[in-house]
């Protein structure tokens, strides 16, 4: 990915150094249409969606304030872990209001509104499970959320290789994993996180399953 960077202020044509076609999609309809329906499926193979809870059982800490962003009617997360706060924002509200997990859920489209609704440094964690595909402006909508984390916080973004092939941008229907990786991890350098890991918790004879997580440092107050 690196040789294609260039500089924002060179090319009328970049999105924060990156090719703006990487980011575009073919089917250019609202979001609000596509999504209208409920989906109450799995997207992932339940061996996957098992690995991903195994993993935030090592992620969230007990009584965390959680912000589930991209939402839908299940969040993944154990069954077993005492949460403060589990804040779902999505697409479908018949989806969001069937999850029991969350405390409190609002329906918003990133790709038109990239600002989050949530006060300053509110949140201990936040995720985002097999949709960052999806996010037609990802450093806004990344960086918005490093405004909403606490001093300390971290993100955790779950991938995979399915997607909606109409609604997932260029970038993500071209590359392979590693290349993925590397635009999801430059978003999030450019969203101001920094340690960023890569794991690959991938089950065997199942969907792959790889998380990148990133932190705001905890001298960061914005």
């Amino acid at each position: 990915m690196s040789e294609h960077v260039v500089s924002e202020e060179a090319s009328q044509e970049s999105y924060f150094g990156l090719p703006t076609a990487w980011f575009e999609r073919s089917d250019d309809e609202s979001d609000d249409v596509f999504y209208e329906q409920p989906r109450m499926v799995a997207h992932v193979d339940d061996a996957t969606l098992s690995a991903l809870t195994d993993f935030y059982r090592d992620f969230v800490p007990a009584d965390a304030d959680v912000l589930d962003l991209m939402s839908s009617w299940i969040s993944h997360l154990p069954e077993e872990l005492a949460l403060s706060r589990v804040a779902g924002l999505g697409m479908n509200a018949q989806e969001l209001a069937a999850n029991t997990r969350l405390t409190e859920w609002c329906v918003q489209n990133l790709n038109q509104n990239p600002v989050l609704p949530y006060a300053d440094g509110c949140f201990d964690r936040a995720m985002i499970v097999v949709s960052i595909q999806y996010l037609t402006q990802p450093v806004h909508v990344l960086r918005s959320v490093f405004r909403v984390l606490k001093p300390g916080g971290a993100i955790a973004i779950a991938m995979s290789h399915r997607l909606f092939p109409t609604k997932a941008i260029a970038a993500f229907q071209g590359m392979q994993r590693d290349d993925k990786m590397k635009l999801v991890g430059y978003c999030l350098q450019q969203s101001g996180f920094s340690g960023i890991q890569f794991h690959d918790q991938s089950p065997p004879d199942a969907d792959p399953l790889w998380i990148l997580t990133a932190s705001k440092s905890a001298s960061e107050t914005a």
